[in-house]
């Protein structure tokens, strides 16, 4: 598999048409959905899962397999052009702020069992955490991805996304909680 990635990424900087499809074919997916968890808005989205691609492409001759996967170096340019665009929109979107909930009871009870209540609870509190959150949470817990690649992707330290990934559980929480 890694020779396979290292064919593609020199095929990649050769320019090679065949290799842009199959960076496509194989990564394509897995990107649109990190923008998508971002950027809402269907056409924005695509929009944005475009440019993501003309960027990789622009700068494959920087990319380098030592600080990071294919999938998660993608999965940076993602995330920073998806916020970069969320950024640059003017309109308004409200999120629940720690200070809107009450600070009482942090911890989640272990008896607490999914079922499909819970679970559209959860989905509703997602969508009221600003998207950088949203974000952590997706990469964390729908992508799989490590402490170290999230810590990659956002340009921060596996500790921070750590801690922040553990207050935004306790905020998630509290936001359903107040549903």
């Amino acid at each position: 598999m890694e020779q396979e990635t290292d064919r593609l990424i020199d095929e990649l900087r050769q320019g090679k048409p065949a290799a842009c499809e199959r960076l496509l074919a194989e990564y394509g997916p897995a990107v649109l959905r990190m923008v998508q968890r971002i950027v809402t808005q269907c056409e924005d989205a695509e929009d944005v899962y475009q440019d993501v691609f003309v960027k990789a492409l622009r700068s494959i001759g920087s990319y380098d397999s030592r600080k990071a996967s294919l999938a998660t170096w993608l999965n940076r340019i993602a995330y920073h052009e998806s916020l970069n665009f969320v950024r640059g929109k003017k309109t308004v979107v409200v999120y629940m702020d720690d200070r809107d909930l009450d600070n009482d009871s942090l911890e989640i009870p272990d008896d607490a069992s999914p079922n499909e209540q819970t679970i559209q609870q959860l989905e509703q509190a997602l969508t009221m955490l600003p998207p950088h959150e949203q974000a952590l949470v997706s990469m964390f817990y729908y992508d799989n991805m490590s402490l170290a690649d999230i810590a990659y992707v956002t340009g921060s330290i596996p500790s921070t996304v750590g801690s922040q990934l553990s207050r935004i559980r306790k905020k998630l929480y509290r936001i359903i909680k107040t549903l």
